[in-house]
């Protein structure tokens, strides 16, 4: 499934995407499963509660989280030996399963800042890493992935205030001008693999009838020994428990300067302490 070419895409821009992971008929299963969830109301780990009444389509669809502790389809998921294969051979070991996420993002809704997701996870030695299983065509109307290629060579970025008319996350990380920031052109049934310090985000769903659905596992280096301690109850690819001692939050965070015309990271005495969760 997976080839030594894609091991190599990954290793020089920081994600991969392995086409048609997941059949058009599982698929189908997956968005048929979490729509009749969703229509019922709210689940453990919603940050916010079903409103159908609202304006916004993230408060009509908001996304679900660690459906895996509750929900069989979910946890099979996430450990899917096709996904474990992928990542084992991605990251040279097998993973730890950390979280499910699944987003709706219906039409018109916001899309994400960029950002990283080893921001939250702060695992310790190694990175985190995503499977990004694209419910839906996903393209530049829609708020498909947008990643910039490379940036998981980069330390862990300093925060700042995001635009929250285009995203529903109110934080950011800043880029320097001119920095390429590409999108992700993918079709259902595919998944991204992307490491922990990859840049990224999404734009809005500018579409007036067209979902954007994704299901997401969060992965952990299987050499791990620490983790933010929202993700220390983690799960062995075979499905038993595993805990991860969860003394990782806070840091430091690194900023761009310009030196000699070029923009470069350095290191500030800053503590990126106050994390919340993440696409």
């Amino acid at each position: 499934m997976i080839t030594e070419a894609d091991i190599q895409t990954y290793q020089e821009k920081g994600y991969v995407v392995i086409r048609q992971v997941f059949t058009p008929e599982e698929v189908e299963r997956y968005r048929e499963h979490f729509m009749h969830m969703r229509s019922l109301g709210s689940y453990p780990g919603d940050l916010v509660g079903v409103n159908n009444a609202s304006n916004d389509p993230l408060k009509r669809f908001p996304r679900m989280i660690n459906m895996h502790h509750w929900d069989e389809i979910s946890l099979q998921f996430l450990i899917d030996q096709r996904l474990n294969e992928c990542l084992t051979a991605l990251l040279r070991r097998e993973p730890y399963a950390a979280q499910t996420m699944l987003y709706f993002k219906p039409a018109g809704a916001r899309g994400q800042a960029l950002h990283q997701d080893q921001y939250y996870l702060r695992v310790q030695p190694g990175t985190c890493m995503a499977a990004w299983l694209a419910l839906d065509a996903c393209d530049e109307d829609n708020g498909c992935m947008r990643v910039v290629p490379g940036s998981h060579t980069w330390p862990l970025l300093c925060t700042e205030a995001a635009d929250t008319t285009v995203s529903f996350t109110n934080t950011t990380v800043p880029l320097p001008q001119g920095m390429p920031v590409e999108p992700v052109i993918m079709d259902a049934g595919d998944v991204m693999f992307f490491n922990g310090s990859l840049v990224h985000g999404s734009h809005p769903n500018m579409t007036a009838d067209r979902f954007r659905r994704a299901l997401i596992g969060h992965y952990i280096e299987g050499n791990a020994e620490q983790v933010s301690s929202f993700y220390s109850d983690a799960l062995r690819m075979d499905g038993t428990p595993i805990h991860i001692d969860g003394g990782s939050d806070g840091g430091t965070c690194g900023v761009w300067v310009d030196v000699d015309g070029t923009p470069v990271i350095e290191f500030a005495d800053k503590r990126n302490s106050e994390v919340t969760l993440t696409e």
